[in-house]
């Protein structure tokens, strides 16, 4: 399974974007979209923006993964 985390672009350098992932910085390429500004929320995937989101979905999801986070639900049970 992949998961992608929307990130909020907060600069752009040529073909990379420093992107805010609840606070933290991570730089990620910026080649596989056509468009994108220095604000938009994008969704990341190893290393890479895949795709650009609303800010409504961007917040959304990010609500949603801090809910699986509370409820403990992001870890897996041990197979032993």
């Amino acid at each position: 399974m992949c998961l992608g985390i929307p990130a909020k672009i907060v600069s752009i350098t040529g073909d990379f974007a420093q992107v805010s992932i609840q606070g933290a910085r991570i730089e990620v390429g910026i080649q596989l979209l056509d468009s994108v500004s220095v604000g938009d929320y994008v969704l990341v995937h190893t290393g890479y923006a895949l795709e650009i989101l609303s800010e409504e979905d961007a917040l959304e999801t990010l609500e949603a993964i801090r809910l699986l986070e509370k409820l403990n639900l992001g870890k897996l049970p041990s197979l032993s």
